[in-house]
């Protein structure tokens, strides 16, 4: 068993679960681990630590808080010590929707379409309290492109020209998400929880929420639908696509408005996994920029993008857009 961090036990035992036995699972791309717990005679939970100052629980348990008080199914909240980072939750159990359809890919368009049918109510719901997804947050994430793939590559390209495209590009779209929802920012197939049975369409769990925004209703879709750990055929999306906008009340630029966040998520995530890797020495996350760059490409082809796609085709060369992105070393 790895090392388990300082305080654990007493913060456990404090919450009436010492007697648990704990086992670690694999974490994420962050600096938060995650422990299983079981006691006798009794259904499990699961441990979170979030460590200062690296990490803040306190997001987390706020929006935890408002979905739950809402009717989506967030995690219940056992116990926390947020200043310490540890939060005890329900335990969703095994099956997140990415490994069950690794065990059953004939499920994939039931699960998908419970995936879009929770959005579907969650854009429902009255915005969130949380922060805008303003044109400054856009161009913040975009930007990683610039800043960590660009330098990677050995490429100098016209930083304030791929700033001034995204502004022509986004701008346009900002009004139309005045109202806003609720924007997980981070929903797919690795965060979200097949809970009863998956079959059937049964309600689905959310987790790594913490990031909430209130901004526009396709940015989930994209996240959703152009996953970058899992291949999405694209008849898949586009039918998914169809489903969600047939029970939701879109506007006529929706389909263009997708393809803005698309080319700006998947450029922002290109950003974040080379980050990944020559920052935090986390390899794993190169093999799936090919899938995120040609899911960008598609993005770029709509008229919405064109500055953007202008940028790109005068400072990108085409080897490395033709090979999804190129080799990172």
């Amino acid at each position: 068993m790895s090392e388990l961090p300082d305080g654990l036990h007493e913060f456990l035992a404090d919450s009436g679960w010492s007697d648990a036995a704990i086992d670690p699972i694999p974490g994420d791309a962050s600096f938060r681990r995650y422990f299983r717990l079981h006691r006798p005679n009794c259904e499990g939970a699961m441990l979170m630590h979030a460590p200062p100052p690296e990490e803040d629980p306190r997001p987390f348990l706020h929006v935890a808080k408002w979905l739950s008080d809402h009717g989506m199914r967030a995690p219940e909240i056992i116990a926390a010590r947020p200043e310490q980072g540890w939060v005890l939750l329900e335990d969703f159990g095994n099956d997140r929707m990415r490994d069950w359809l690794d065990l059953h890919p004939e499920g994939e368009q039931s699960a998908y379409e419970g995936a879009i049918d929770a959005l579907v109510e969650l854009h429902r719901r009255p915005p969130g309290p949380f922060s805008s997804y303003d044109m400054a947050t856009y161009q913040r994430e975009a930007g990683l492109l610039t800043e960590w793939y660009c330098p990677a590559q050995g490429l100098n390209v016209d930083g304030d020209g791929y700033v001034a495209s995204w502004e022509a590009a986004l701008a346009p779209m900002l009004p139309r998400q005045a109202r806003g929802v609720t924007v997980l920012r981070d929903y797919h197939a690795e965060n979200i929880m097949l809970l009863g049975d998956p079959a059937t369409r049964a309600p689905q769990g959310l987790i790594d929420f913490q990031d909430a925004l209130v901004g526009h209703p396709a940015y989930d879709l994209v996240s959703l639908l152009q996953d970058a750990r899992r291949e999405v055929p694209e008849e898949l999306e586009a039918a998914m696509l169809a489903r969600y906008l047939e029970q939701a009340d879109a506007h006529d630029d929706f389909a263009a408005d997708y393809a803005r966040l698309g080319a700006q998520r998947n450029a922002k995530i290109v950003g974040i996994f080379t980050r990944l890797y020559k920052r935090d020495g986390k390899p794993r996350y190169l093999d799936y920029i090919p899938r995120v760059w040609a899911a960008m490409e598609r993005d770029l082809k709509h008229p919405a993008l064109g500055p953007v796609a202008d940028w790109f085709t005068a400072n990108i060369p085409d080897e490395l857009r033709r090979t999804g992105g190129g080799t990172i070393t």
